[in-house]
């Protein structure tokens, strides 16, 4: 739903791509470009994502034998450069957009005073109660991190099932469900235990609703901190944003 979002509000800038994505590709990758069952992600697949510009045009151009992806030679090369330029908005990757903060700024936050490597991995460094975001920024807009890192309530996606069991000897355990059936119930601590629980031997078990992530960050940090966040999380390898190397546009509060 997020990336249709993102392809809406950027197709008066691609509209040629759009169309030509539209009849040509969306019937196997779908419109938003995630795929399905004839076709692969090709938005935030991490083989496509890697890609360079001129991989993608080859491929377009000569499809791939054997794969089921045919060549669109015929299409010319201006269209097929607009196919590709269209499918870097889709992933997220639009050379107009600016990146709000200081990314150095952002990391430090990261690992210090925002806490968000004590759940959150990033590079093979962290926690791993929560999600790892070593590229979760890949295909998704200033607007959509913004709003997941302000509003976490509201990103189900991203809502461990976690839950508070207490034993019958009386001692409590909280953690993130990563197995249960009726007969037990194995949690994952924050210190990145398991514990593996029979049913039989609870009290009971209560299951949390609210997410994991905080939801005051933006008390918490200033703007300029949450931006400096976001810009982190956007100028990691997964990103590989054309606007990177041009360092943050700004210090102020942007959306897009």
């Amino acid at each position: 739903m997020a990336q249709k979002k993102q392809a809406a509000s950027t197709a008066s800038t691609y509209p040629r791509g759009q169309q030509i994505f539209t009849y040509s590709c969306a019937a196997c990758h779908g419109l938003d470009g995630h795929g399905g069952e004839r076709a692969p992600n090709i938005v935030t697949g991490a083989e496509v994502q890697k890609l360079s510009d001129a991989d993608l045009f080859r491929i377009l151009q000569n499809g791939i034998a054997g794969a089921g992806m045919p060549s669109f030679n015929s299409l010319g090369t201006a269209q097929i450069k607009k196919v590709v330029a269209y499918l870097r908005v889709l992933q997220g990757k639009d050379g107009e957009a600016h990146l709000p903060g200081d990314p150095t700024l952002g990391q430090s936050l990261f690992t210090g005073k925002g806490r968000c490597s004590e759940c959150h991995m990033v590079n093979g460094q962290g926690g791993f109660l929560a999600s790892d975001l070593s590229s979760y920024a890949a295909g998704r807009s200033v607007a959509e991190v913004r709003a997941a890192i302000l509003d976490p309530a509201k990103d189900p996606e991203r809502r461990p099932n976690r839950a508070i069991v207490v034993t019958s000897a009386g001692a409590k355990i909280e953690g993130i469900v990563r197995d249960e059936d009726n007969f037990s119930i194995a949690l994952q601590t924050r210190d990145g235990t398991y514990h593996l629980l029979k049913r039989s031997e609870l009290q009971r078990v209560d299951y949390v609703t609210e997410p994991l992530m905080p939801p005051n960050y933006g008390s918490m940090l200033s703007a300029n901190e949450i931006n400096g966040l976001i810009t982190y999380l956007m100028m990691l390898p997964g990103r590989n944003r054309a606007t990177d190397a041009k360092g943050p546009a700004s210090h102020g509060h942007h959306d897009d």
